[in-house]
């Protein structure tokens, strides 16, 4: 058998276009559901939902803010939200960290499991910044850290759910 050298190159990757927001409808509702646990770090994926979303022309009166105890309780709550009919799109925000005995993993891979199935039950889109960071420690820099890496969270789910609901009016047109 033969053996072929391979050379790699590595060039850098194009830039991506810049993110233009399309606008929404004025009339368009968003729910966002908040975890409570680390509501300092989760909040920040609010604000940079909100401020995003404003971009797209959806007033902050039009995204009802939902505080639930931990990341568990979000399907269900996305579920009936989903079901009330007076929502056009739904956000589940968490941050689900290690507590030394793994259970981080399942709580969240059933979190964002649930939320797919509500999803494609219901028909209406519902958005995941449900993060799950391994070996997540409650010391400043860690917790500067994933509070920034929250602010991006919440700008990228504001553009995919402003991108999801725009691609599906224009599937149902």
């Amino acid at each position: 058998m033969k053996q072929t050298d391979y050379t790699i190159s590595l060039k850098p990757a194009a830039q991506a276009a810049a993110y233009v927001p399309q606008p929404l409808p004025a009339s368009t509702r968003v729910a966002f559901i908040e975890a409570c646990w680390h509501a300092d770090i989760v909040q920040r994926a609010r604000e940079a939902f909100l401020v995003e979303m404003a971009r797209h022309g959806v007033a902050n009166e039009n995204i009802e803010v939902i505080r639930v105890p931990g990341a568990y309780e979000i399907p269900l709550h996305a579920q009936r939200l989903a079901r009330s009919g007076r929502y056009h799109a739904i956000v589940g925000c968490a941050l689900v960290v290690d507590g030394g005995i793994y259970r981080h993993d399942f709580v969240a891979r059933t979190v964002v499991d649930a939320l797919m199935r509500v999803q494609l039950e219901t028909n209406v889109p519902i958005m995941s910044a449900v993060l799950t960071p391994h070996h997540f420690h409650e010391h400043a820099e860690h917790r500067k850290y994933f509070s920034d890496h929250f602010l991006i969270k919440g700008t990228e789910a504001a553009q995919a759910c402003a991108q999801t609901l725009l691609n599906l009016a224009k599937i149902a047109a």
